[in-house]
């Protein structure tokens, strides 16, 4: 492991270990230990009590941040001629079909979302090998496979995002920028970990909500106190 810079060991003093902070709390430390140049990202980690390897406990949904991620997202949207001038018009970056396809098989990949129609899913979907390791596949449930592409977009654009729990139980996502507001932070953290409580599986056992965590770009990680986050303790407590 590299040498801490002056700032990292000054942003790990200012960070108790040992401590689970308050929402609040976590949210106003959060700026306090950030000293990146650019405006960073801040990062929600949630561990649960699942076992993502039942059919039955994996955890994934769709949320609209209240006040977006920060992140101007490119959309790409393949569809048929017909709905193409829907899709630009609610604000695509890339909008096509076979001619995107054709790129997407040789590699290209430089996009952050990417929606289409069930009536095309056929041709989309022999792209699976190159988009699903990086995340882009298509998905009824996240939204991103939709006659109403137009809507689609602007949800997107609006700051709707796609979460799932990884293979170790964990949910990780991006819920703002270092530039925000404390309070727009707390809403927006507040609105994933509300979204995520209406997900338990009836089949988990245990406590839900394990663990509680919130970085940005290089920080430390702040543990965050679940009894303070409304409307987390009744879901602890039929846990």
């Amino acid at each position: 492991m590299g040498k801490l810079t002056k700032n990292q060991k000054a942003a790990r003093e200012k960070v108790d270990n040992t401590k689970e902070y308050s929402l609040e709390e976590a949210a106003e430390l959060l700026k306090e230990v950030t000293f990146t140049k650019f405006d960073a990202s801040v990062d929600l980690d949630i561990r649960l009590g699942v076992d993502p390897k039942k059919a039955d406990q994996m955890v994934r949904g769709v949320v609209t941040l209240p006040h977006g991620t920060g992140k101007d997202l490119t959309v790409l949207v393949l569809c048929t001629p017909d709905k193409e001038e829907e899709a630009k018009e609610a604000g695509a970056d890339y909008v096509g079909l076979d001619d995107y396809i054709q790129k997407i098989e040789k590699g290209w990949t430089d996009v952050d979302v990417i929606i289409t129609m069930p009536t095309v899913m056929a041709k989309v979907g022999r792209l699976g090998r190159v988009l699903g390791p990086r995340g882009l596949m298509p998905n009824p449930k996240a939204g991103t496979v939709t006659m109403d592409v137009g809507n689609a977009v602007k949800d997107i654009k609006a700051g709707k995002i796609d979460f799932k729990v990884d293979k170790f139980g964990i949910i990780h996502t991006s819920v703002g920028k270092v530039s925000f507001t404390p309070e727009k932070l707390i809403d927006n953290v507040k609105e994933m970990i509300q979204t995520v409580g209406k997900l338990k599986p009836a089949s988990a056992k245990g406590a839900y909500f394990r663990s509680i965590n919130l970085s940005s770009t290089m920080s430390p990680s702040i543990t965050i106190d679940k009894n303070t986050v409304p409307g987390i303790k009744s879901i602890i407590v039929q846990s």
